[in-house]
């Protein structure tokens, strides 16, 4: 279905991401009637509120229309304009679709909010600063955005031709591949991401966790969306952005769910780290998420550590179990032969696709997550 006006879903708001601009301050022509003559009070137009909160014209349009969402303030000229208590309103209706929260259901919990409870923050009408494009931490597993992919499904961008007040010609939709079957948070967090909307996709992440556990996040929340970014991308050559936000939104929501761990169950410490030329370090903080909940510390060494580094390492931290990562780069397994050789002897566990030969003596390899840390627990507890 095209997208009148847009180059989003009108229902959704999810946005191709533009960097919001400053929007204008304008004088309140009716502030005299509620007492304060001259007072100046932020009042913005349709396109600088839909710029701030990352959503097109359309969208607030089609809110305006369906779910009575719409500008509180009229200017001299008649002209409708957005209050502070409008564009909280929208916010908060934006928060909710982008966490998987059906627009009906959104709106009327955004008309019915108390927005004196809400933080004052959210009252502010400054332009949110532009989001961060991540950092080179792309998706291990389910191909990062440059080289050989993996990921299934069919792009779904779309090109539209200008309308009346519309987007120029050829302005694509950014939209993800079929998501069917899958809880309404994976399609809640594709919309953010796509939105580079960072904080609501640790929220909606974070919210996961806290139903379902990290191994159920995994499986069944992040897999999928970042498989579908992914195929996006393979079919588009669009994307790379949204693929390193839902990396880093991936790894703030992971490290915040590893830090909650006060008092370890483990004596030995965990060492998770990548081989040395292997950039994709993602998996290494979903597992050591899903250890913290099984009350084992694991110590995250991250991306391209060298092997001269990882030995000394092991002996300086005398690890019960040390699990290498190796995605893209094709590694040797029988590279991991010496770091069975230190004492006391660690499970050593090669993880990820990249591998190669038998195992030596003492290495073992897991093919899943809930595989890692299972082994890694059955052996620290």
């Amino acid at each position: 279905m095209d997208l009148p006006d847009s180059d989003v879903n009108p229902e959704t708001g999810a946005s191709n991401g533009a960097a919001p601009v400053a929007a204008p301050i304008l004088t309140d022509p009716w502030a005299s009637d509620h007492g304060a003559l001259g007072l100046v009070v932020p009042v913005l137009a349709v396109a600088a509120v839909a710029r701030r909160l990352g959503v097109a014209p359309a969208t607030l349009r089609t809110w305006d229309r369906r779910y009575g969402l719409g500008p509180s303030t009229r200017t001299t000229g008649s002209h409708r304009r957005y209050g502070v208590e409008d564009v909280a309103r929208l916010d908060l209706m934006r928060r909710l679709v982008n966490s998987g929260v059906a627009p009906g259901d959104a709106a009327r919990a955004a008309l019915a909010c108390d927005l004196g409870a809400l933080p004052a923050a959210t009252f502010a009408l400054a332009p949110h600063p532009a989001p961060p494009s991540g950092t080179d931490a792309p998706i291990s597993g389910y191909a990062p955005t440059t080289g050989t992919r993996s990921g299934a499904g069919v792009p779904t961008a779309r090109a539209h031709d200008a309308g009346s007040g519309g987007q120029p010609r050829g302005v694509v939709v950014p939209e993800l591949p079929a998501l069917p079957g899958l809880a309404p948070a994976a399609r809640g967090l594709g919309r953010a991401a796509l939105a580079l909307d960072g904080p609501a996709c640790t929220d909606v992440i974070l919210d996961s966790v806290g139903r379902h556990g990290v191994v159920w996040t995994w499986d069944r929340l992040l897999v999928p969306v970042l498989a579908a970014i992914g195929s996006r991308w393979e079919h588009t050559g669009e994307g790379v952005e949204v693929e390193h936000l839902a990396s880093e939104s991936i790894i703030a929501a992971m490290s915040g769910v590893t830090l909650r761990l006060r008092a370890p169950a483990n004596v030995r410490p965990v060492l998770l780290a990548c081989t040395d030329e292997e950039t994709h370090s993602l998996p290494l903080f979903v597992v050591a998420a899903a250890l913290s909940e099984r009350h084992v510390a694991a110590r995250v060494l991250g991306a391209r550590v060298p092997h001269e580094a990882l030995v000394a390492a092991i002996r300086r931290a005398g690890p019960a179990a040390v699990l290498v990562w190796s995605r893209v780069v094709v590694a040797e397994l029988a590279g991991l032969a010496e770091l069975c050789a230190v004492r006391p002897t660690p499970l050593v566990l090669a993880a990820g696709p990249g591998w190669f030969g038998p195992p030596p003596p003492g290495v073992e390899q897991v093919h899943d997550l809930i595989d890692a840390v299972r082994r890694i627990g059955s052996t620290v507890h």
